[in-house]
């Protein structure tokens, strides 16, 4: 059985595990295990245990578990509402000021959390019931905040922009560069549909509440000082000064400490809830990226992802024809996959197709994850939409994501936008770090 049956029949059995709801790191671990069995015999699996931990043994990977309990220090904390408060009291004269501190206070936590679940459900649950309550529509209230959310994973620093420059072995401080204009460019353009949204429904921008400048300013000393830890950590991290792992380490340490000293929260059990999510989803990601170093060596042992390179590269496409239908192929793998498990599972094997055929390997992991944000917002996973319905669960699940859809094709302009001017995605990193070798 040549290459190219092998893979189908991997991808099969792969799709029937996920369509089962088996774990995505035990799908690719039992499939990892299953067919170099089945074709090469038991000694095939020999060193199966040795390749699992020294996929993990990687030190930048200590970045991961640091910078989720840095998200989960901010998202167990009030810090959330007064974000969101801050900007609403900052912004109450701007017309449409209140859909525009959502949207804003979403791409600011998201860069404190790391987190899109987290960013939906902290700003949602103020900002959902504040908007319905002054007359926005269902959809726009729920659609803005669960697109909001989405900036998560591309406003650095990003767990996912993390996991990408692991598996494809590039830099993360470029990463976290590439994905900064783009992720304003995001927020700019969900503002711009929001308030466009909002007065097409025949909303009136014309209310505004009076607050006073020792309001405006009472509230500064609690939000502060977390984006002053958040612009820390990426100064130092851009500068050279210290590694991911070691700013990782840095900002951790400060965000519980500024939870602690800002919000009261010294109670043990309050630490231990910030200790044990953010271990539950360490170990997750981290079973993932060890199962799919698996999965990623077998498909190589088998040389299918070597012949799916050469008949990519052989078919002699142009190379936007190609990128159309690898944009495509994210898409559709966002709607049923997590983006951690995405990245692991693919990244590897079309970044050297990418590359070859001409495109900046930073821009297109900009391309790569502004596709993972559409999956996060798309049924049948979606996970920010259950979010939010979860929130106002009196609002239906179909509204919600008929509030979304327009928010998909933001995304989508978006990645228009950067495929006609790539330097969005480029400039900062070349002007911060000079141009990558």
């Amino acid at each position: 059985m040549g290459p190219g049956s092998i893979g189908l029949l991997i991808g099969l059995a792969l799709a029937v595990m996920l369509a089962l709801r088996v774990p995505v790191a035990f799908a690719l671990a039992v499939s990892a295990i299953l067919f170099p069995v089945l074709f090469k015999g038991h000694v095939a699996i020999s060193t199966l245990g040795e390749q699992f931990f020294s996929s993990l043994s990687e030190f930048t990977l200590l970045s991961i578990p640091m910078f989720i309990v840095m998200g989960a220090a901010v998202a167990a904390s009030p810090a959330g509402r007064d974000l969101y408060e801050a900007l609403d009291r900052w912004l109450n004269r701007v017309p449409g000021g209140l859909i525009i501190s959502n949207i804003g206070a979403c791409s600011i936590f998201a860069a404190l959390s790391g987190s899109s679940p987290a960013t939906c459900a902290a700003i949602g649950k103020m900002g959902i019931p504040e908007m319905r309550q002054r007359g926005f529509p269902d959809s726009v209230a729920t659609g803005a905040i669960a697109a909001g959310g989405t900036l998560g994973i591309l406003i650095p620093p990003s767990i996912t922009m993390i996991v990408y420059g692991i598996a494809t072995e590039t830099s993360i401080g470029r990463l976290f560069l590439a994905g900064l204009l783009p992720g304003l460019l995001l927020t700019g353009l969900f503002m711009a549909w929001s308030l466009f949204a909002a007065w097409r429904s025949g909303y009136s921008f014309s209310e505004t509440r009076k607050v006073s400048w020792a309001e405006r300013l009472v509230i500064l000393p609690r939000v502060l000082p977390f984006l002053a830890v958040i612009v820390g950590v990426l100064w130092v991290l851009y500068g050279g000064v210290a590694t991911p792992s070691e700013a990782a380490g840095v900002g951790a340490a400060f965000c519980i400490f500024l939870a602690v000293v800002i919000y009261r929260m010294w109670h043990p059990g309050e630490l231990w809830t910030i200790l044990s999510t953010s271990m539950k989803e360490s170990v997750m990601i981290l079973m993932i990226i060890g199962c799919a170093a698996l999965f990623s060596q077998m498909l190589s042992s088998f040389y299918i992802t070597q012949t799916a390179a050469e008949t990519i590269v052989n078919a002699g496409l142009d190379k936007w024809v190609l990128m159309l239908a690898i944009n495509i192929f994210l898409l559709f793998a966002g709607f049923f996959l997590p983006p951690v498990a995405v990245i692991l599972m693919t990244a590897p094997i079309l970044l050297p197709i990418v590359t070859q055929a001409g495109f900046d390997p930073y821009w297109f992991a900009v391309i790569f994850t502004i596709n993972m944000e559409i999956g996060l917002i798309t049924p049948p996973v979606g996970l920010n939409l259950y979010v939010i319905n979860g929130i106002v669960p009196e609002v239906p699940l179909s509204t919600i994501l008929k509030g979304a859809m327009p928010y998909m094709l933001c995304m989508v302009l978006a990645i228009i936008i950067l495929s006609i001017f790539p330097g969005i995605a480029t400039w900062l990193p070349e002007v911060w770090m000079g141009k990558a070798v």
